[in-house]
């Protein structure tokens, strides 16, 4: 049975190779005797494990068809079967053997770290991340990941870039890879894919920065075929190239076996068998591949640690010593000292060569810092708690005041303790072991290190930060510090200086940066984290990548440093605080101010707000904005979402309430210079929510992507901005560069200005209808923006929006900004336009039909209004119709015109008896002149009224009777008629 099974494997083996050993024969050994292959014409290789788990080894000839006589199939180790690491597998003795000296061996796996040209394996390939459609035509068959020796360096451009390796692995392992990634203008993610391209489910394919140096990611990797990728996409917007990602030293675990031993590389060594890993020459010695120990240089010649060779030293020269302060004696003195750069790489003994300058005079020592105070051994310690100084003597503070604490440096005479200094080879971004900044009594600077492009590396570490207690917590205003430095630089080339921060030493986030010489000047940060907090100034003279110095008199100086609020910081000087019962400062309650008489906890008044960083007397407490109030703390004004504003002798009111609490939009599209196209997209939260400001702005390449959400850098504000650019093809969207341009809502008003903030005038404005105007203002200076940032966002009614509002920039603005200072925004919505009143509709009146009148209310065309009161419901009334007023009509008409008749008959009638009676006065008047007239009278003697009635009345009706009867008679029964006698004395006849 068992010989069977032999000759059964034995003709799978050689139906396996049979096809390869005929098409591989040349043809001119056709008919020709071969010879008997040797041992170094062939090796021993493992057919594919069968069901049984068993394998043979087959002996394989370099070269097809050259030589017979292999060596018979035998049955090989378990498919199980395995090294360990500093062992190989010696395929002739099937046996674990170990690595002799200048080798090593991973035992299962692999490991690429020399990158002179890409590893057997590995490929590059790139890609325009835009599709046609795009109508983005990019050239990217030059982003290549191109290796650089010790590593192997990504594209900088705006293509996408992946480094690829396939390996098939007989068991599960893991991949492990160092690598450098220093500028998040690059997006940089690793993933698995297996053999039927499928991805890997990872909590997270998009790496971290990394600018404290190398750092290293372990991923398992599953049996059978695993593909590893290595992605790069750049998305710089200005004129700087960005960093490459740099790999190193990738290591795969999880083959069966390795049947050799590799060779240290250059620049390392294995002293002993059987090891694992090489070690590195140190400086000043070298090695070549293979080596068991490392070889001294010669006394001329120099060498950094790893390094393949020696170079010859040049003559010494005044760019190879920098000069520093000595610390103060006990007798209060400092001395100017030079000392040779490290490492050292000229000779003193050469032609030419400069010796080291002596040290100088002595001079007193410059005083402490502030906070501190000089011990009799002339060094400075900090003053005690509840004390201060000016760096001379510490003064306890005065009762009713409190230490204001932090940290103040202008004197530098010995570094900090909280402060640190180093040099990151701009080569290999290897740490090294010099100092970067030196001090220099009234400032400190950059020294060099062993080559231009090095970064010198100043850091300050800061625990944590308190607020005094005089000064409330505030939630709604998060700063907890604020730092400020003043510095100035000197460069012949584009050197530059970078001011970085990094949270709990995670991450390190640049957050300003200057190029080429500086004029002296101050720069502040605003931290808004109470959380373990590191400050990092790097210097690079040049970004070339080359050994040597040539611009060491290019440096920056830093002439002070001040930083608030630190928990463990030195006060210079002591603030009044609020007393409580037992005489000690206490912390007043969010709101209050200190009154300045009674040192008591007072609140503002209403609609202000406390200047918490100067909270003493009422002056402390701001008055809020037009159309804004307090919240209850009294730390933020804000809009309750509720306007009226007048207009003539009326009002219009506004209620905003129906607006998002945070909506988003983006700009017009804009591209780089390489054609990459990208937006900026703005998160805006105008009114309610007591002055919390909800919209938010993430940074996704900082803080890896993914599904990390929590280790995103997130900024909160009113309105915050940010760029987002489309990585690749995939649809991965990456987020960055979020900036806060609304941290203050300074007022809500119809006018085109407000604390010198000029509102853009879009073209539309409703006729009659003012646009609203909310002012704010950020809290971030720039060089360009000394008062920081202000945005305005106008707020237009447009009723024929019926769902989505409409939200734009200026037209010839298209990123909102003209100047980079003041934003300007335009959104119309139905929630701007003012709430309805009785003025904004009209009633109708219907015809009277069939005895029913209808009314119907209608809005004013076009309307401008929304909400408020509602539009009244139509009303149906009684009414007469018009044949029933025109019979009233014509009735009243004929009576009114038989009254009239009847009226001027009577007092016609009336006219002609005073004529008759008027006319016989006067006929009984005197003849002569001045004689008095007879007493007589004027009433109807008896006998006339017949003569009357003969004359006038001779037909006398039913009403003339009545109204005679009723007329005005004298109590003799006389009528009584007023008349004037000739003297002009009144008579009633």
């Amino acid at each position: 049975m068992l010989k069977q099974y032999y000759f059964l494997a034995l003709h799978q083996a050689f139906l396996l190779f049979l096809p390869w050993l005929l098409l591989d024969i040349p043809t001119h050994v056709y008919g020709q005797q071969l010879h008997a292959c040797k041992e170094s014409e062939y090796h021993y290789e493992y057919t594919e494990c069968d069901r049984s788990g068993t394998r043979w080894r087959v002996a394989v000839p370099h070269t097809p068809g050259l030589c017979t006589g292999l060596p018979d199939p035998i049955k090989g180790t378990e498919c199980s079967f395995s090294c360990s690491a500093g062992q190989f597998l010696d395929m002739e003795e099937q046996k674990c053997m170990p690595c002799g000296e200048g080798t090593y061996s991973l035992g299962t796996g692999v490991r690429f770290d020399e990158w002179e040209e890409l590893p057997h394996g590995f490929s590059s390939v790139s890609s325009n991340q835009y599709t046609a459609e795009d109508g983005i035509n990019m050239n990217c068959s030059m982003s290549q990941w191109e290796p650089h020796g010790e590593y192997v360096a990504s594209n900088t451009d705006e293509c996408s870039s992946t480094l690829m390796y396939s390996i098939n692995l007989k068991q599960e392992g893991f991949v492990a890879f160092e690598y450098l990634y220093p500028d998040s203008n690059i997006g940089f993610e690793f993933f698995v894919q297996n053999d039927q391209c499928q991805p890997r489910e990872e909590d997270s394919r998009w790496m971290r920065t990394t600018e404290q140096g190398w750092s290293s990611q372990q991923v398992k990797l599953t049996k059978g075929n695993n593909v590893l990728y290595w992605r790069t996409t750049a998305f710089y917007l200005g004129g700087v190239v960005p960093k490459p990602v740099l790999l190193r030293t990738i290591q795969i675990t999880g083959a069966a076996y390795t049947s050799e031993c590799f060779p240290c590389k250059p620049g390392t060594f294995a002293s002993t068998n059987g090891t694992s890993t090489c070690q590195v020459c140190p400086k000043d010695t070298f090695s070549n591949r293979g080596a068991s120990s490392c070889i001294s240089c010669d006394p001329d010649k120099y060498s950094d640690s790893g390094s393949s060779s020696c170079s010859p030293r040049p003559p010494c020269t005044d760019k190879d010593y920098f000069y520093t302060h000595t610390t103060c004696d006990a007798n209060g003195e400092t001395q100017l000292m030079y000392k040779w750069i490290e490492p050292k790489m000229c000779s003193e003994s050469v032609t030419n060569s400069v010796s080291l300058p002596t040290s100088v005079v002595k001079k007193n020592c410059p005083p402490c810092n502030p906070g501190f105070y000089q011990t009799n051994s002339s060094s400075c310690e900090p003053c005690p708690q509840d004390s201060f100084s000016n760096g001379t003597t510490c003064i306890s503070c005065p009762v009713g005041t409190e230490a204001v604490l932090g940290f103040e440096y202008k004197w530098w005479n010995v570094l900090p303790s909280n402060m640190k200094r180093t040099v990151m080879s701009g080569i290999n971004y290897e740490y090294q072991g010099a100092s970067g900044w030196e001090v220099a009594g009234d400032y400190i600077y950059t020294s060099a290190g062993s080559s231009d492009n090095d970064y010198m590396m100043l850091t300050m570490n800061i625990p944590s930060f308190s607020h005094p207690r005089s000064v409330a917590q505030d939630a709604e205003n998060k700063e907890v510090s604020h730092i400020t430095f003043i510095f100035d630089m000197k460069c012949s080339v584009n050197c530059q200086l970078y001011f970085m921060m990094a949270v709990n030493s995670e991450l390190n986030s640049v957050i300003k940066n200057w190029v080429g010489s500086q004029e002296k000047q101050s720069y502040t940060y605003r931290i808004q984290k109470n959380t373990n907090t590191t400050f990092t100034w790097a210097f690079q003279r040049t970004s070339v990548r080359e050994m040597g110095r040539k611009y060491t008199e290019d440096m920056a100086k830093i002439y002070s440093i001040d930083i608030t609020n630190t928990n463990d910081g030195v006060a210079s000087w002591c603030q009044p605080c609020a007393l409580g019962t037992d005489s000690l400062c206490i912390s007043c309650p969010p709101g209050h101010y200190i009154d300045k008489k009674t040192s008591s906890c007072t609140p503002c008044p209403s609609n202000t707000i406390l200047n918490t960083r100067q909270p003493y007397g009422v002056e402390a407490c701001v008055p809020c904005g037009p159309g804004t109030q307090s919240n209850d703390a009294h730390s933020a004004c804000f809009s309750d979402c509720l306007l009226t504003v007048p207009v003539g002798k009326g009002q219009l009111k506004y209620n905003f309430s129906t607006l998002p609490n945070v909506t988003s939009f983006s700009g017009q599209p804009s591209f780089t210079t390489k054609g990459k196209k990208y937006n900026h997209q703005f998160s805006i939260s105008l009114c309610g929510n007591q002055g919390k400001r909800l919209a938010s702005c993430v940074d996704n390449v900082l803080g890896g992507r993914g599904s990390e959400t929590e280790s995103w850098i997130s900024v909160a504000s009113y309105i915050c901005q940010s760029v987002i650019v489309q990585s690749d093809a995939s649809g991965h969207t990456i987020s960055s560069q979020p900036v806060s341009i609304a941290d203050h809502l300074l007022g809500v008003t119809t006018a085109i200005t407000l604390g010198n903030i000029s509102a853009h005038l879009f073209p539309g404005e409703n006729a009659g209808i003012q646009d609203i105007i909310f002012y704010f203002r950020s809290n971030d200076v720039t060089d360009s923006c000394r008062s920081g940032r202000a945005t305005t966002v106008r707020l237009r009614c447009n009723p024929q929006l019926s769902a989505l509002d409409k939200l734009s920039p200026p037209s010839n603005c298209p990123e909102g900004t003209c100047d980079g200072c003041t934003f300007h925004f335009l959104w119309e919505t139905k929630a701007a336009c003012p709430l309805c009143s009785e003025q904004d509709y009209h009633i109708i009146t219907g015809e009277c039909q069939h005895g029913l009148q209808r009314t119907s209310p209608m809005w004013r065309e076009p309307r401008m209004c929304v909400g408020g009161v509602d539009l009244p419901s139509p009303t149906v009334s009684i009414c007469k119709t018009a044949d029933f007023w025109l019979k009233v009509g014509v009735s009243g008409g004929i009576c009114t015109a038989l009254l009239l008749t009847v009226l001027t008959g009577y007092f016609w009638r009336k006219n002609q008896r005073l004529e008759y009676k008027y006319s016989r006065l006067m006929m009984n008047a005197p003849s002569k002149e001045g004689e008095l007239p007879a007493a007589d009278s004027c009433a109807i003697m008896e006998g006339e009224d017949a003569e009357d009635e003969l004359i006038f009345n001779n037909n006398r009706s039913l009403l003339q009777k009545f109204m005679s009867f009723s007329g005005k008679r004298s109590s003799d029964g006389f009528d009584s008629v007023p008349l004037k006698s000739s003297g002009g004395l009144d008579m009633d006849m």
